[in-house]
């Protein structure tokens, strides 16, 4: 469910529609590189990623973005199912977002020779039934963090960051765009067929 509105509504819903307009200039774009725009009715639009590349074309995350209460407040990033739009918990996302580390360029290529540098998944959550969240300044769920009271949103609201197409982006970047592989597992099931096989033919 959106979040109650507390500021105008006509505030955050004039910024949702320039947001949705600038979508709509770059959807071509956006659409090559697999984003599917589902719906858009404020104060929420859905967003799902495919991998053109692949063959079948795989749906790898689908996201609903909530603008209420926007600007003054981030948006808020939540993983659901394409299909439902049911929210997800980490157990079923089957998604990561891994970045590296930020560090100086000569740490990075020493770290890089030694194969040896770390990345981080920044889609954080603390146990497997939890809602996994964005660890991504601009991203609403970031910012209300307790560990993240050191890195105010308005730090960042005049940035760019946390604009629609900057967290789409990242979730391509991160998430989508290096997945290049299927890996498909296959789990055979042994049945008895007892005295009536042709009752499994049927």
């Amino acid at each position: 469910m959106p979040t109650p509105q507390v500021v105008d509504p006509a505030v955050s819903r004039a910024k949702f529609d320039r947001e949705i307009a600038a979508y709509r200039k770059m959807e071509a774009a956006y659409r090559r590189r697999g984003w599917l725009l589902l719906d858009a009715a404020f104060p929420e639009v859905c967003i799902a990623f495919g991998i053109p590349k692949l063959r079948p074309f795989p749906i790898v995350a689908a996201v609903v973005i909530d603008f209420s209460d926007y600007d003054l407040r981030p948006l808020s990033v939540r993983f659901v199912d394409p299909f439902t739009r049911e929210p997800l918990i980490a157990r079923n996302l089957h998604f990561t977002m891994w970045r590296r580390q930020s560090m100086p360029d000569e740490t990075f290529a020493a770290m890089l020779q030694q194969g040896t540098v770390p990345v981080a998944n920044i889609v954080q959550f603390n146990g497997p039934d939890d809602y996994p969240f964005i660890c991504l300044p601009g991203v609403r769920e970031y910012h209300d963090n307790p560990a993240h009271t050191g890195d105010s949103w308005l730090l960042h609201r005049a940035s760019g960051e946390g604009s629609l197409a900057f967290i789409l982006d990242k979730i391509w970047i991160y998430g989508v765009e290096p997945l290049s592989t299927f890996q498909i597992q296959v789990q055979a099931t042994t049945l008895a067929l007892g005295a009536n096989p042709q009752a499994f033919r049927e």
